[in-house]
């Protein structure tokens, strides 16, 4: 089945075996005694806050125990934009390929000229991984999480995991193209106004040791989870520096990596380096968690 890969946009041609129901009108619950029975469901909308961009979307598998592990999904946009309808697609390629665990699709408040990204959407994912752990027992899932997150979803992805997740509950996490670290000369010495703009979010006091705090690269540790690393060296956003001094990171602290690099990719790409991502994700979840 061949599938094409832009930016967590995959086109596929794929049947689903599940039903829609909202967060009120499904029956989740198995039977004492026959928990093979417990049913496919999809819970859309979820709320865990007050505000409107406080929900995720739930796709909870067929058979599932409580040791059925949860994929998290974190959407791009340059923290100021974007949704979890972006990341359908890797609903739709996980059901299809990988139907043994549930799905979260999340949203998270978007910054702007008024308000950080961070730590806000941080502590977003903190509240929603809080939701699912007071869930785990209704919605019959286990609390082992992992992480896939494409550009400003694949930064929050790394830092969440490698700053955040003081319980140790994420057992990988997957960055496609996101951005590791905002004290890169690259991005400190920038004329892209588009870049600026980014940087700008922080506030108009930004210094070094501010930006390090919210940079992956500067964050991880000997105990990071398994990280799954996916950057193009066209990409106008993300320097060829980001991806690789992640990895050279990981590779001195001793923590297990994998890095793909595709020289003549930009932000995002299809045809066989799409697949070829996809293989690589697939694999990496099936080994580590």
């Amino acid at each position: 089945m061949k599938k094409s890969f832009y930016i967590g946009i995959l086109s596929l041609f794929i049947l689903l075996n599940y039903s829609c129901s909202s967060d009120s009108d499904i029956d989740i619950t198995p039977s004492p005694t026959s928990p093979e029975t417990v049913g496919a469901g999809i819970l859309l909308d979820v709320s865990y806050g007050t505000d409107t961009d406080q929900t995720y979307d739930l796709y909870l598998p067929q058979n599932r125990t409580l040791g059925t592990k949860v994929i998290i999904l974190v959407h791009g946009g340059g923290w100021t934009s974007g949704d979890k309808a972006d990341m359908n697609s890797f609903v739709e390629l996980i059901q299809a390929d990988l139907p043994q665990y549930a799905i979260v699709n999340m949203n998270y408040r978007l910054a702007n000229d008024t308000t950080s990204p961070f730590p806000m959407q941080l502590d977003d994912i903190t509240t929603l991984i809080n939701q699912l752990k007071t869930r785990n027992e209704e919605y019959i899932i286990s609390e082992d999480y992992a992480f896939l997150g494409t550009s400003a979803g694949g930064h929050l992805s790394l830092l969440w995991s490698y700053a955040y997740d003081t319980q140790a509950d994420v057992n990988m996490v997957a960055s496609i193209v996101g951005p590791t670290n905002l004290a890169d000369e690259a991005y400190l010495n920038t004329a892209d106004p588009t870049i600026q703009a980014y940087i700008d979010l922080l506030g108009a006091e930004v210094v070094v040791p501010l930006l390090e705090s919210f940079s992956p690269f500067h964050t991880v540790t000997n105990s990071a989870p398994p990280t799954a690393l996916f950057y193009g060296g066209q990409d106008p956003l993300i320097p060829n520096s980001q991806g690789m001094d992640l990895s050279d990171r990981l590779t001195e602290l001793g923590v297990t990596h994998e890095f793909t690099f595709y020289p003549e990719e930009g932000h995002g790409w299809n045809g066989q380096n799409g697949i070829d991502t996809w293989n690589k994700l697939k694999a990496f979840v099936n080994e580590y968690h």
